[in-house]
């Protein structure tokens, strides 16, 4: 998967637990966890905006678009 998920770096920098960031935005430690592991399929605006909030972070910070083999070049269509 072309995204990758820095949900432990941010947390790290924040010096904060997944449990608090749970509890403060009113998700799941699983479903948090999941995120996390970069296994989530897809992400709620919703959740996104919260844990931005929270992070005081932009969602540039905690999502990652990396170039893989699979992806297509620039110049053909898909």
């Amino acid at each position: 998967m072309p995204i990758r998920v820095n949900l432990d770096r941010v947390l790290l920098d924040r010096r904060m637990s997944l449990t608090e960031l749970a509890d403060r935005v009113g998700v799941t430690i699983a479903n948090l966890s999941i995120l996390k592991t970069g296994k989530a399929r897809a992400v709620r605006f919703s959740t996104l905006a919260a844990l931005c909030r929270e992070l005081d972070c932009q969602p540039g910070d905690i999502l990652v678009y990396e170039a893989g083999p699979d992806d297509p070049p620039d110049d053909e269509p898909e």
